[in-house]
């Protein structure tokens, strides 16, 4: 799917401040992953193309418990933020997104591993073409690298960032591959 860089980054251009660090009252503004992940999923159908443009769907935290083949792949306890894919038809599966808040990541390592063996498995042994990972906020470089080495991450790991509210998310690194 050749658009999805571009509605990746028109989406989260459009994401409002009080989506992006949740407003808290009595305290300071806090990041969220869910009310983010809701929102961009929101602003992506938004841009998404229509069915007679494409047959890729994008699918927001389909609980991958009891499915058949990924139970075999050992994908099955999975719960990937985000996918771009056919559903039915394991033949087209074409991204599969964790989003992630980069100052929380840095508190929770073990958030950032899981991320990345999701993203890995997604991708060799289900066959999804590629793998994102979005960060908000900031994007914690040496800590994902570090991580991403310990566990030898193989395939290709498309690094994402949406710095602040009003500025579009671009890819910034790229992991494995």
């Amino acid at each position: 799917m050749q658009q999805l860089n571009e509605i990746i980054a028109t989406s989260t251009g459009r994401i409002e401040a009080h989506f992006f660090n949740l407003p808290i009252d009595g305290g300071g503004p806090v990041y969220r992953e869910r009310v983010y992940c809701y929102e961009l999923y929101h602003q992506l159908r938004i841009q998404w193309p229509t069915q007679d443009q494409t047959d890729f769907v994008l699918n927001g935290e389909v609980d991958k418990r009891g499915h058949p083949i990924l139970h075999r792949l050992g994908a099955d306890m999975s719960i990937p933020d985000l996918l771009v894919h056919v559903p039915g038809y394991m033949g087209r599966n074409h991204a599969v997104i964790e989003v992630k808040p980069g100052d929380n990541a840095v508190k929770n390592p073990r958030g950032i591993a899981k991320d990345l063996v999701t993203l890995s498995v997604f991708q060799t042994e289900v066959g999804y073409e590629r793998g994102l990972y979005l960060f908000y906020g900031s994007y914690p470089e040496r800590l994902v690298r570090e991580i991403a080495d310990r566990l030898e991450v193989r395939p290709r790991v498309e690094v994402w960032l949406h710095g602040k509210p009003g500025q579009s998310a671009a890819l910034v690194d790229v992991i494995g591959g």
